[in-house]
């Protein structure tokens, strides 16, 4: 139990270690890496939306 508590605590300051080393992005960069990824899923849900209306029209076409 006693080596559980410790390396439960290991746990935790290693982790609290490694995200002082980590180089959060400012503002600005959050806001352009927000912008890509919507402008991505957009791109990509219309890109699935036409491709489901095109198999949906051959389908329809063979039924």
């Amino acid at each position: 139990m006693k080596r559980s508590f410790k390396s439960l605590f290991s746990f935790f300051t290693e982790s609290w270690t490694e995200l002082k080393k980590v180089r959060w992005p400012n503002r600005k960069e959050l806001t352009n890496y927000s912008l890509i990824v919507l402008g991505t899923i957009t791109v990509v849900a219309i890109y699935f939306w036409v491709l489901d209306i095109g198999i949906s029209a051959v389908i329809e076409w063979i039924i």
